[in-house]
């Protein structure tokens, strides 16, 4: 075994430390989070005075639209989570009666999928929207939606399919 030059350990310490550029990435993610997080507030304070004069059709169209809000969120935590805990460094929360089970146990892949699928997720959320007020939608409109959520979906499929090969492989 041969030991390693002052210049390559030196080089080596640079190119460690230099995950901590990623740390500025996701507080600007946090700050996407505080957007999310108005706009749903704003979705509430402008819709509730209305809540008893709202139809049907608008008070399902304004709930899909805080799920999407809320599902955006989620995503959005869920990168940051993932995503610091993978490249920048582990957050030190052992023992925090609050700490979500899958922190620090989602890996590259296993974040890859979960976003896919909260795409997908609010992709049929947009779909669903549109179908309920298919009026407001020209037929090119819906077929484009239609075909933009199957991509995701065949995203999706393709991406676990691929990380499925990938596993049996390993094994």
């Amino acid at each position: 075994m041969s030991k390693s030059s002052g210049a390559e350990r030196a080089l080596e310490a640079v190119l460690f430390a230099s995950r901590w550029l990623m740390a500025p990435f996701y507080l600007g993610l946090v700050v996407a989070l505080v957007a999310l997080m108005c706009v749903f507030v704003h979705e509430l304070i402008t819709h509730v005075p209305d809540i008893l004069v709202l139809n049907e059709t608008e008070v399902i169209i304004w709930t899909l639209s805080l799920i999407d809000l809320s599902l955006a969120g989620n995503l959005l935590l869920m990168v940051i989570f993932a995503g610091y805990e993978n490249f920048v460094s582990k957050i030190d929360t052992e023992g925090h009666p609050d700490r979500p089970d899958w922190m620090g146990k989602i890996d590259f892949s296993g974040m890859k999928l979960k976003l896919i699928g909260a795409i997908v997720a609010i992709s049929a959320i947009h779909l669903l929207k549109a179908f309920i007020s298919i009026h407001d939608y020209e037929y090119n409109e819906l077929v484009m939606l239609v075909v933009i959520h199957m991509a995701f979906v065949a995203s999706g499929v393709l991406l676990a399919l691929m990380d499925y090969i990938s596993g049996k492989a390993a094994h």
